[in-house]
């Protein structure tokens, strides 16, 4: 029996891995602000302290897979929680539990990201460098300026780069980690965002080929992939589970 930490698994994509997990016979000890075994804000520099301290506890320091799935959307009224949240709420549970997964064999790690990593001009962006500086004070300082699409997005590549910076020491550890770029799935984040009368717009516009929305367990199994053995050489990847988006988006950049 494997067990897996899931943040955000309360609902949406979380809530789907877990079903999917436990379905499996495996054992999920979940993160979540309520309504799981550790509650955390990962908002704040507490909250994840509270949440690599508890999963330790509930696991006796012996993880097999991590699974960072917490998220806020751009629809949230402070753009400074999305950056909190969506980077560093992910980053620093995962390398807070990177210890507690090196001991495993094949231990693997997969971080939420977003194909909306893609969507702006986030590389040189001053928030998505404060980011990956790990300047969470810069970051808020910038986000408060910016638009909440900023925010999400620029929370979302940055997180990607993350996942991409740490394959070499990750991969030393033997610990696979990887990113998934899931696209618009039924989920309340998705629901917040259509219902928002400037970004559902946004997202009645995407040219999504496969011409639907992802069901959350779409994703999870994707995400369920890249934690098994059948995966054992994939390590380091951003994969996109997006139906189609970003390849209609950039059909010339992979």
């Amino acid at each position: 029996m494997s067990v897996t930490a899931v943040t955000g698994s309360a609902s949406g994509i979380g809530a789907a891995l877990r079903e999917r997990l436990e379905q499996k016979g495996d054992r999920v000890v979940g993160v979540d602000i309520r309504d799981a075994e550790v509650e955390a804000d990962l908002a704040t520099v507490d909250g994840r302290q509270q949440a690599v301290a508890g999963v330790r506890e509930a696991t006796g320091g012996s993880l097999d897979r991590l699974v960072l799935c917490a998220g806020l959307g751009p629809q949230v009224p402070d753009p400074r929680q999305i950056a909190s949240v969506n980077y560093f709420g992910a980053v620093e549970v995962m390398d807070g539990l990177l210890d507690s997964l090196s001991a495993r064999p094949g231990a693997a790690t997969v971080a939420v990201c977003s194909n909306s990593a893609q969507f702006g001009p986030f590389e040189e962006h001053p928030f998505v460098l404060a980011l990956l500086e790990h300047d969470e004070a810069k970051a808020r300082e910038i986000a408060s300026a910016e638009n909440a699409y900023i925010a999400y997005g620029g929370s979302k590549h940055a997180l990607c780069r993350a996942v991409r910076r740490r394959a070499s020491r990750w991969g030393e550890a033997g610990v696979r980690l990887n990113g998934i770029c899931p696209g618009p799935t039924e989920t309340p984040l998705l629901r917040g965002s259509i219902d928002h009368p400037i970004w559902g717009k946004g997202v009645a516009g995407l040219d999504i080929p496969l011409r639907r929305h992802a069901k959350a367990a779409e994703v999870a199994a994707v995400i369920d992939f890249l934690l098994g053995s059948d995966a054992s050489y994939v390590h380091g990847s951003i994969l996109y589970a997006d139906g189609g988006n970003d390849a209609a988006m950039r059909p010339d950049r992979f």
